[in-house]
């Protein structure tokens, strides 16, 4: 049974369009949230969080997109320099994200590789006030250098 994240020391949430705009924009104030609580903007963990927080509101985007819908982006860090967790909802509940293996020349379909190979520990949950689900992931800021090489290895920074 997962447990309940620790209680968060930051926050930052709120509702985006369910569009590409929308999801542009919340990479951006991620970023920028990121760099407010002491992650400059060319740290490895603001690169990586920025990324992580792309990837879900991407998938939010194209695969949880229930017209007139938007979904709802969280940034919590559970103390300075610790765990920063995202979370993305949306209000499709029968798709279900799974990583799978596409073929090198295909453009799409590995965001989740990418969540795998970054997050310290990534899930999904029901969304509890209604229909949908919530697609989290979480990254240990102190294990940076770690986590920085692995972009490495998929070919990134």
């Amino acid at each position: 049974m997962p447990h309940p994240p620790p209680a968060p020391t930051r926050e930052f949430a709120m509702r985006f369009t369910s569009t590409p705009r929308g999801a542009r924009l919340a990479r951006r104030l991620v970023s920028h949230r990121l760099s407010e609580w002491g992650h400059p903007y060319a740290s490895p963990t603001n690169e990586t969080v920025t990324l992580i927080a792309a990837e879900l509101t991407a998938n939010a985007v194209r695969h949880g997109h229930v017209p007139g819908r938007d979904f709802h982006l969280s940034l919590t860090e559970t103390a300075p320099g610790s765990t920063l967790r995202v979370e993305v909802t949306d209000t499709r509940a029968e798709k279900l994200p799974a990583p799978g293996t596409q073929p090198l020349d295909c453009e799409s379909g590995r965001g989740l590789l990418l969540i795998d190979a970054l997050a310290d520990n990534w899930g999904v949950t029901g969304r509890p006030n209604g229909p949908g689900k919530t697609v989290w992931a979480e990254f240990n800021a102190l294990s940076e250098t770690a986590n920085h090489r692995q972009v490495g290895r998929l070919g990134g920074n």
